[in-house]
């Protein structure tokens, strides 16, 4: 079983990055953006909260990720091992990882904040299946419709310029001191992710031993 964390501000490519990581080492990827439109989608209890919070912008407080993170990796399926995407990114949510989670590396992807900008104001969300899209880079085939299913595409709603730059702000304030509380346990990785993706993901395993 191997363990990893994939660290960046929103934009930076981690989603794309460990999900072609876990499809390569068959490894299960946790997004926490993933868990929490779970959440919402299960309307659970937590479910109006959590949706209200991301619609304004803001950072969902850390005892309510902590807890949907905790619930999720106490699930079967992480037995296996998996790459964790978006958590830690905290202090306290370091601090979780420390004392509860085994964690192999730390892979931290670095982008300017003019990059990601640009980055996130072109995502696309498909409607139905959730494939995610770039107009910059990864467009759909035909415009505004899914390639999979047809369906149209969105932008997320917490994607526009003024919760981008809060939430990158957000990032800068809370990552610096993480990395280095998770320096004092993990192994830490840091990776250039304004390159081609293809690079950045090559870079990443000849790195890593993941064997």
């Amino acid at each position: 079983m191997r363990n990893f964390v994939i660290m960046g501000v929103q934009g930076s490519g981690k989603g794309t990055q460990s999900k072609q990581l876990a499809k390569h080492f068959s490894l299960l990827h946790l997004g926490v953006g993933d868990q929490f439109r779970n959440e919402i989608k299960q309307q659970s209890s937590l479910a109006q909260t959590i949706k209200n919070i991301i619609d304004k912008g803001n950072m969902v407080p850390d005892e309510m990720v902590i807890k949907i993170m905790a619930k999720r990796l106490a699930q079967p399926d992480t037995k296996n091992g998996y790459i964790l995407d978006g958590f830690p990114r905290t202090l306290p949510q370091a601090q979780f990882a420390l004392d509860n989670i085994p964690i192999d590396a730390v892979l931290i992807l670095q982008v300017p904040d003019e990059v990601v900008i640009q980055r996130v104001l072109a995502r696309r969300l498909c409607s139905n299946c959730g494939r995610d899209y770039n107009l910059d880079y990864k467009p759909p085939k035909t415009p505004g419709l899914c390639d999979v299913c047809g369906a149209k595409l969105i932008q997320r709603a917490d994607d526009y310029e003024e919760a981008i730059k809060k939430r990158i702000a957000d990032y800068h304030a809370q990552t610096a001191p993480t990395i280095e509380r998770l320096k004092t346990k993990f192994r830490i990785e840091t990776f250039d992710a304004t390159q081609d993706s293809k690079d950045v993901q090559q870079q990443i395993r000849e790195r890593i031993d993941f064997s």
